[in-house]
């Protein structure tokens, strides 16, 4: 092959790599997994279709695992950098470490390094906060509410205080267990989580 060939060859590849499409990234629980509902009617989902409806090209690869606390997040980031290169990182991480009784200071350190390591690969954060229920007792939910704002304050992150704001509280926006929402409130997520994430994007 000469090397006028290899060297058209190589622009048509290099213009093909910078014609895909911008990665967000999603790496949540099952809050954003979609736990006991359709994937097509999670927060998600109807997040990219405002994305498109925007004209926006970005493109959300949701890498959520029901169950998932902030050490397997961390334990996956690498390998989801790697691979997708996102420009954004929705970080979604912390509810079942909260359920699971798990320490809020490893916690706090578990979602530091993912967005250290995010903005290593130069991906901007957007964390999304969450909250447990109030059965877990006074000392530890206090703990554990301070994680998110302490996160923003110190790394200088952008934060979704509590992206189940005006839904946790409404039964006709939850699942049976208490814990999920249902399909109806995914629409009042992905407003409020766009709210926050539009701005990022044009930053």
């Amino acid at each position: 092959m000469s090397r006028f060939l290899v060297a058209v060859l190589m622009s048509l590849m290099s213009s093909a790599a910078m014609a895909k499409p911008p990665v967000i990234i999603v790496l949540g629980d099952s809050i954003s997994a979609g736990y006991g509902i359709k994937e097509d009617q999670g927060w998600v989902a109807l997040l990219q279709a405002k994305l498109a409806e925007a004209h926006s090209n970005y493109s959300i690869s949701n890498e959520s695992i029901s169950g998932d606390t902030s050490a397997g997040g961390l334990a996956r980031i690498d390998q989801i950098l790697a691979a997708q290169k996102p420009t954004v990182l929705l970080l979604e991480l912390g509810a079942n470490d909260g359920l699971r009784g798990l320490s809020p200071v490893a916690m706090k350190n578990n979602l530091a390094e993912i967005t250290r390591r995010a903005r290593q690969a130069g991906s901007k954060v957007l964390l999304l906060g969450m909250k447990i229920p109030p059965n877990y007792g006074k000392r530890y939910i206090e703990l554990f509410y301070k994680v998110y704002p302490q996160l923003s304050q110190e790394l200088g992150v952008p934060l979704v205080p509590f992206i189940l704001e005006d839904v946790a509280l409404d039964k006709a926006l939850m699942q049976a267990d208490g814990l999920h929402p249902n399909e109806l409130a995914q629409p009042f997520i992905a407003d409020k989580i766009a709210s926050y994430l539009f701005p990022l994007l044009n930053n």
